[in-house]
This record gives C-alpha cells, sequence and structure tokens, in this order.
C-alpha cells in the first residue's frame, strides 16, 4: 500500500512509465479558449492486459515539474487538485461505471497533508485544503478538442489552436485513433481514407447519442460539457461540478458557475450535437465538412431517439410489444413529475411495485408512496425562492423597455422571465396548503397512472403466463432503476468526513463506494418503498445510519457546486 501511494501520488515512477502531458483546445461555454491542457494531469503510459485490453494511466492533481512548465502555465493555475473535487470524481467515476455507463475509472486517491487555497465559490473567501491526486484510467483519454489544437484563428475570439497548419499530425492522430480504437473500421475502409474517415464520424456520433441518452435516463448532469470535456470513444469524462436530479426539474443547472444554464439538464442532448459539429469541422479537410455534416444530421437524433426510447421502456417494464404511443407515454410521466416535483430516481424505482390488473389492488398504498416522493412545500418554496432583490428586478424591467441596448449587455431576457416565473409561483405557492398540494398532487399521479396501467395490459395481452410476464417486468425495471445514485449531498457526506481524517475501512465514503457499486435492487431482496425523505441530521460522519435511498433532507437544496 505504500509503494502504491508512492507511485499513485506521483511521487515515483512506476517501472517503464513515459510521464507526458497532453495537450488540446476547446470550446468552453459556446466559446473557442485555444489551448487549454492538460493542467493538471499528467499521463504515465500504457498498460496492455493479456486479454488485448489497453488502459492508459494518468494522475490527476499532480504539480508538473519543471519540464512540465509549458503544461500548468497553460491554465495559469498550480496543476493540483483538492480532497473535496477529488472525492467527488472518485465515488462518480465508479458509480457511473456500476450503472452500467461507459465512463473513466478511477483507481486510487491520494491525499497529503500538502495544501492550496482555493477560492470554492469565486466570492472572495478562499481557504486551504488537502492537496490530493487521482489515478484515472480509461482506453484513451483523447477528446474533442484533441483535434481542436488545429483550429485557425476563431472568428469570435481570435485564438487559434498551437498547431495551425499542421495537417500531417491530423493524419497520425486519425491514423492512431481509428487503428487503435476502431479496427473494425479501418479494416472496412483501408484502401479509401475519406470513407473511413467518415465511418469514424458516423460511430463518434453514435456513441455520442447513446451516451447522452443514458445520462438523461439516469438523471445524471455533467456541468461542463464542454469540447475538451468530450471523449473520442464515447465515454463520460471529467466529473466536475456533475450532479444528479433529486426533484425532477428539467432546466436544473448542476454547476452554479453556468449562470445562463447552457448546460441545463434538458440542454446535454443538444448541446452534445453542436459540440459533434465542432468536431467534424475540426477534421477537415480529412473529412469534408458537407459530408461530416450530413452524418450529423442523419444519425444523431435518430440514434438518441432510438437509445433513449428503449432505456424509458425498459426503466417502465414494457417488455414487450414497442407501440408509437410510448414516447407519449414517457413524456407524459415526465410533465408529472415536473408539476408535482417528484424524486427522479425514487419515483421511477418506486414503479417497479405499480400494482398491476383491472382489479386496482394496493392503488391507494401505492399512490400515497408516490405522492410522499413529491416536493413538500417547504422544498418548493426553497425551489422557487427569488434571486434578485425587488428593486433589481424593477430596475432591469424598466431598463429593457427604456434602453434594450445597454440591457442587452448587462442582462438577459431569459434570466429576467425565469425570475419573473419564480415570484410568480413564489405568489401561488403562499396560498397553497399542504393539503391543497397533496390533492392536486395525487389528481396529476392518478392520471397518468390510469395511461401507464392501459399501456401494461397491452404489453402484457395475449400472454399465456401472467406471472411470468409480471416477473420479466419487475425483473426489468430492477436493472434499470436504480435504487443508489451519488447525489450530491452523499457525496458532501463523505467529503466532510474525510476533511475530518476519516480513512477507516468503515469510513463514509467508503461506505458510500460499497452502496454505489450495488446500484440496482439485487436479486432475492425485497423492493424496498423509500421514505419520503432522509434524516436531516445527516451531515459529516455521523452517516452510518443512513439509507441513503430516501429523498435528500432539506438542506441538500442549498448545496452549491461550482
Amino acid at each position: 500500500e505504500a509503494e502504491a501511494a508512492l507511485f499513485f501520488s506521483g511521487n515515483a515512477l512506476l517501472p517503464g512509465a513515459e510521464p507526458a502531458a497532453h495537450c488540446y483546445c476547446g470550446h468552453q461555454f459556446g466559446q473557442f479558449a485555444g489551448q487549454l491542457g492538460d493542467g493538471a494531469a499528467m499521463y504515465l503510459g500504457e498498460v496492455c492486459t493479456a486479454a488485448g485490453e489497453r488502459w492508459e494511466l494518468q494522475l490527476h492533481g499532480h504539480l508538473p515539474d519543471g519540464t512540465m512548465t509549458c503544461v500548468f502555465d497553460s491554465r495559469q493555475a498550480d496543476g493540483r487538485k483538492v480532497l473535496r473535487s477529488s472525492i467527488r470524481e472518485f465515488l462518480c467515476s465508479e458509480a457511473m461505471f456500476h450503472l452500467g455507463i461507459p465512463t473513466t475509472r478511477a483507481g486510487a486517491c491520494v491525499t497529503s497533508r500538502s495544501t492550496v487555497v482555493r477560492d470554492v465559490f469565486y466570492d472572495g473567501n478562499p481557504k486551504y485544503e488537502q492537496c490530493t491526486v487521482v489515478l484515472r484510467i480509461a482506453s484513451t483519454f483523447l477528446r474533442f478538442g484533441s483535434f481542436e489544437i488545429f483550429k485557425s484563428a476563431d472568428e469570435h475570439t481570435g485564438r487559434e489552436g498551437p498547431s495551425v497548419g499542421r495537417n500531417d499530425i491530423r493524419v497520425q492522430m486519425l491514423d492512431y485513433v481509428i487503428s487503435t480504437f476502431y479496427p473494425e473500421i479501418q479494416a472496412a475502409h483501408a484502401g479509401d481514407r475519406v470513407q473511413r474517415n467518415a465511418a469514424f464520424f458516423r460511430e463518434v456520433t453514435r456513441r455520442t447519442a447513446r451516451v447522452v441518452a443514458e445520462w438523461q435516463c439516469v438523471g445524471f448532469c455533467h456541468g461542463v460539457l464542454n469540447t475538451d470535456n468530450m471523449s473520442i470513444v464515447g465515454l463520460t469524462i471529467d466529473y466536475g461540478p456533475f450532479g444528479f436530479l433529486d426533484r425532477y426539474d428539467p432546466d436544473h443547472v448542476c454547476n452554479a458557475s453556468d449562470n445562463a444554464g447552457r448546460y441545463a439538464y434538458s440542454k446535454q442532448p443538444e448541446v452534445c450535437k453542436w459540440n459533434l459539429q465542432k468536431l467534424l469541422e475540426a477534421l477537415e479537410p480529412e473529412l469534408p465538412r458537407e459530408q461530416g455534416e450530413a452524418i450529423l444530421a442523419v444519425e444523431f437524433d435518430a440514434e438518441f431517439r432510438r437509445h433513449y426510447l428503449q432505456k424509458m421502456r425498459r426503466k417502465l417494464g414494457l417488455v414487450r410489444a414497442e407501440l408509437d404511443g410510448d414516447a407519449a407515454l414517457v413524456a407524459g410521466l415526465l410533465e408529472t413529475m415536473r408539476l408535482t416535483g417528484a424524486d427522479f430516481t425514487n419515483t421511477f424505482y418506486l414503479l417497479s411495485s405499480f400494482p398491476v390488473g383491472p382489479e386496482s389492488l394496493g392503488l391507494p398504498e401505492f399512490l400515497a408512496a408516490l405522492t410522499a416522493q413529491c416536493a413538500s412545500l417547504e422544498e418548493l418554496k426553497l425551489a422557487f425562492r427569488p434571486q434578485m432583490d425587488p428593486r433589481q428586478l424593477s430596475m432591469m424591467l424598466m431598463l429593457a423597455q427604456s434602453n434594450p441596448q445597454l440591457f442587452a449587455l448587462i442582462g438577459t431576457r431569459a434570466n429576467i422571465t425565469k425570475e419573473l416565473e419564480r415570484v410568480e409561483q413564489q405568489s401561488r405557492l403562499e396560498q397553497l396548503s399542504p393539503a391543497e398540494l397533496l390533492s392536486k398532487n395525487r389528481g396529476h399521479w392518478a392520471e397518468w397512472l390510469q395511461e401507464y396501467r392501459a399501456r401494461l395490459e397491452e404489453d402484457r395481452e395475449g400472454v399465456g403466463d401472467s406471472d411470468a410476464w409480471q416477473a420479466e417486468r419487475t425483473r426489468v425495471m430492477h436493472a434499470n432503476n436504480p435504487k443508489y445514485v451519488l447525489r450530491n449531498y452523499i457525496a458532501q457526506n463523505a467529503i466532510e468526513a474525510a476533511e475530518n481524517g476519516d480513512f477507516s475501512e468503515a469510513s463514509t465514503h467508503l461506505r458510500v463506494l460499497k452502496l454505489l457499486e450495488t446500484p440496482y435492487h439485487r436479486d432475492g431482496e425485497a423492493t424496498e418503498v423509500p421514505e419520503a425523505t432522509e434524516t436531516e441530521g445527516a451531515g459529516g460522519a455521523d452517516s452510518g445510519g443512513l439509507s441513503y435511498s430516501s429523498k435528500p433532507p432539506l438542506w441538500a437544496a442549498e448545496l452549491c457546486v461550482t
């Protein structure tokens, strides 16, 4: 263990290691930022297994030495990562893997007594935090931004890639990526480079569509979907200000630094498609732009819809027929969840115990359990709390009327519209009683459940053995609706315990890791009805008794990740 800590903290080199830094560029929040990194990561080398697998090893958070000065200078930072963000990355990498979503892995997390100063919320209140290094593992860490190093001067920012004009390197990179990670494409198009490159881009498009569909189906928000955070082999990479949905809100923004909501949950598919457009531009002239755009137009939306609907059918236990109305059923469910503020993970998990059959036995109990997963009046008031001082809002509204040009420089109409919606919603909530809210929620759910029951009856139609159909439906739902995801408050409990020195075998972060390694219902395990809300005093290292499958406590809504 001591030897592992030495190697995986970057204080000693593994035998055969050839440390290197990955140079890449990227579009960040829609603007080309030029050369970016790696700013805090260092490639150690590659391990090839007896089974023919290839694994790149990378240290994230290791301070570059003098030979790597150009790397950490590219970010104008110190090349260090801290315990807080490293634990989040470690736990989420593993959580996503066990959810069955393509991802980089985390092999180790090494912390130290060394500290660096970080202004966590960019609010002028810096603090000392422990330096920490994560060992990242993946087949490759090449990303869309890896190909943007050839970009000529950007028309908006004026920045250009460090390898502009070097098409020879672009050719070399394409040859390496396709022959190494897409060998079947290389074999099928060995004599035609353009068709080979087109087939490569088509497959990258499909993989990207599938991985973002997987995110949407578990309520995962990446937070920073820049082109430099998009994997060339369709993995989830770069875990920063990510978050899993608690209360279902399609406009949820997990990154508090994303003021415009560019990377909101509902916008992730659209942003991934935009990023693919930037990739195809970076591949020109090796892939003609018109050909790439035609591939993108045909493939992305179709593959996303196909994979998303296929996954959602499984989440709803529709195991036999695929009907045209299924997309509308899913949309109706999500709208009901939005209207009632239902917990995303727990609602899907609960649906596996929905009583099927015309007799409706157990429906009142099920409806009670379902409405318990809806947002309380207190939660809704917190969620729709106005963000602006009333005087500031009034001034912005007057400015929008009197001087639209000046208003456009200091604010956006979308932000003002959203703030007005918050004020209106807050006013409605003030006039609503808990009993009235419960009645409304029951009405919304009863209406959708009626449609769901009818669809399940269609799925069961013509089945000789209803018990076998029910067993298969339950099995499929349990395999596709996780009981545990890495909610922000769960990660926060693990972080606080670690920051207090809890690194024992029974430490909070190791207990959380064990839960995340088995996120789905196990055979023979009784279907547990999640409690309405987790215990309010759930913070810190005293969290050993928590189930982590309940709705999060109210304080979780106040957590801010940048």
